[in-house]
């Protein structure tokens, strides 16, 4: 990678992202109903409380799933949603050691395309079509996989110059690009939802 990864805007954390493919699967995991620092930040305060510098699929899988969670609740707690969400990470680390022997990378480590990269991802757990695409994108522009038809598995997450995602973070003014088109996405779904609704009326 030519640059570290400014997700968490946060030095420690973003360079355990930057360096740990695990710690960017799951800090993608958890990007879901809080903001993305908070999401990306996350790997990093794992690590921390399981006394590591890096994780480990292998430990986190087999680690008592009561005390895992406790360790996500200590305040601050690692996401709003502590219990559900360790127990979805660790299921994704289960996966890993099953499939790719606790070796995230292998993911999308020689993938002849974008279209077996995307199924790839779709398969882990917690990871729909929509985390998948995004994190296929962030893939392509940060990471430098770039296997065949990436930006067309990505769908309008990989297009160029566009700021979707946090496959489009690469500072503090991106960051603030990337919130104010969701905010407006939110927006407009409002205002469609609204309109339907004055037609059924």
């Amino acid at each position: 990678m030519d640059r570290p990864l400014r997700l968490a805007q946060q030095t420690e954390a973003d360079a355990l992202l930057t360096h740990s493919p695990l710690a960017a699967l799951t800090g993608m995991l958890l990007d879901q109903q809080i903001p993305m620092e908070w999401a990306f930040t996350g790997p990093y305060t794992v690590a921390q409380r399981l006394g590591r510098d890096d994780l480990d699929a292998h430990e986190i899988a087999e680690y008592d799933p009561e005390a895992f969670v406790a360790l996500f609740s200590e305040k601050p707690a690692v996401h709003r949603y502590p219990g559900s969400m360790a127990t979805r990470v660790q299921q994704l680390c289960q996966y890993l050691v099953e499939h790719y022997d606790g070796d995230a990378s292998a993911v999308w480590r020689d993938v002849e395309d974008g279209g077996e990269l995307l199924e790839r991802l779709n398969a882990l757990p917690g990871f729909g079509k929509q985390k998948s695409q995004i994190f296929l994108a962030l893939l392509g522009k940060q990471f430098g996989v770039t296997p065949k038809g990436w930006r067309e598995a990505a769908g309008p997450y990989g297009e160029e110059g566009s700021h979707r995602s946090v496959a489009d973070i690469t500072g503090p003014e991106s960051l603030e690009k990337v919130r104010a088109y969701k905010q407006e996405a939110k927006r407009a779904a409002k205002a469609a939802k609204a309109a339907g609704a004055d037609r059924k009326a």
